[in-house]
């Protein structure tokens, strides 16, 4: 995810200081990895240099001055841009996964010991993300089905490639 860009959308609800900005992210999409303020601060400092952001008041207070920034045109005409940029599908032509099968399968270890472990892990954070879900608002609902969906397809990889362990043992060893 683009942190720059996404507090540039933030910021077209109105200016605000880097402290909020970084409640306002966490908020809404910083649950499993909230923003450290250097990385606040940093970013707004590289969206003010390139002319995306202004500062847009200081106010002084009991510690240092606090900034107020604004979106620019050019920052605007930025965030326009990145929404209508499809993101490129994530392919997994490559993963750790199949690669601690394959050597499983090359060692003469258990590859079905691999794949059970990871079927055991992969529902357990099934369970976490539906409890999560079912206790959650609309946008928590969402993100988890999305984590939810990506699983699943693992699951049904896990599955095929059990089915197929035997095929694919030959296959490695020869």
């Amino acid at each position: 995810m683009s942190i720059g860009h996404t507090l540039l959308g933030l910021l077209e609800t109105g200016p605000r200081h880097g402290y909020e900005l970084k409640r306002a992210y966490d908020e809404r999409f910083g649950l499993e990895r909230p923003l450290h303020y250097g990385q606040v601060y940093a970013t707004l400092a590289r969206l003010l240099r390139n002319g995306l952001v202004t500062e847009s008041g200081v106010e002084a207070g009991a510690g240092p001055e606090r900034k107020s920034y604004a979106i620019t045109d050019a920052g605007v005409t930025d965030v326009e841009k990145w929404l209508n940029t499809p993101e490129k599908p994530e392919l997994y032509l490559q993963n750790t996964l199949y690669t601690k099968v394959v050597l499983a399968l090359l060692s003469g270890r258990s590859a079905d010991d691999v794949l059970d472990a990871q079927r055991s892990a992969h529902l357990k954070t099934m369970r976490e993300l539906t409890t999560r879900k079912t206790n959650g608002d609309l946008a928590d609902a969402l993100i988890c089905d999305h984590a939810l969906f990506h699983l699943e397809a693992d699951l049904r990889w896990l599955e095929l490639t059990a089915a197929r362990l035997h095929d694919l043992a030959e296959e490695v060893r020869r």
